[in-house]
């Protein structure tokens, strides 16, 4: 693991609670394990939590330790497109833990516990994108929309998207397959009973040709 920068003794910290992230996983987040080659970069994703238009949604983060860490904050970054207050449209994140209110003691969990709140509890008045703060204020319910399509678009999953698509068109291809299958039914059916009607008309004249012979006979 490259630690650019950091001392030895930062570096065994980092080192130890990306460890604890590991084996101790926080509701709604998921240290991503895959991006650990250098510890001055975090990886992680989160959950939308429910009831917010964030709801259903996976957004990719990524906390960037400076040399001067812990001394000054690490920096946030959404790497999941979002419509949020607090974001910028670099996805860097506006909160206060990793500002004024940053102390040296504060962990990269309790960094990532702010961030996944913020989604909660956003702050128009300290807003990065001006138009989602301007909409919290002005009307939720329209903020409450294109946050929930940003979501929709960019932090649903796409694999079980594509999957679900392939299901509903199997469906489709199947159900169409029946009706073509109904359709053709009575056609057959049809045909069945003009073969039995052309056979019984057969029986009939064979028996109307024995009864005139047997008449003949007579005379």
């Amino acid at each position: 693991m490259a630690s650019e920068n950091l001392p030895p003794k930062i570096v065994s910290r980092v080192a130890k609670e990306i460890r604890s992230l590991a084996s101790e996983p926080m509701e709604g987040i998921e240290l991503n394990m895959e991006n650990t080659e250098v510890l001055t970069e975090i990886f992680a994703n989160i959950q939308g939590p429910d009831g917010t238009p964030y709801e259903g949604g996976e957004f990719s983060v990524k906390l960037v330790l400076g040399a001067s860490f812990p001394q000054s904050p690490p920096k946030g970054f959404f790497l999941t497109p979002i419509f949020h207050p607090n974001v910028g449209s670099n996805g860097e994140i506006c909160v206060n833990t990793l500002k004024r209110d940053w102390s040296e003691q504060h962990k990269l969990k309790h960094v990532l516990i702010v961030i996944r709140c913020l989604l909660i509890y956003p702050n128009p008045d300290s807003a990065l994108n001006e138009e989602a703060g301007r909409l919290i204020h002005d009307s939720y319910n329209d903020f409450f929309s294109r946050a929930q399509m940003y979501t929709n678009i960019h932090a649903k999953n796409k694999d079980k998207q594509k999957e679900n698509s392939e299901t509903s068109n199997n469906s489709s291809q199947e159900s169409a397959s029946t009706s073509q299958e109904n359709a053709l039914n009575p056609v057959k059916k049809s045909g069945s009973g003009k073969q039995q009607i052309k056979e019984n008309s057969g029986t009939k004249r064979k028996k109307k040709g024995k009864k005139k012979k047997k008449n003949l006979r007579r005379l």
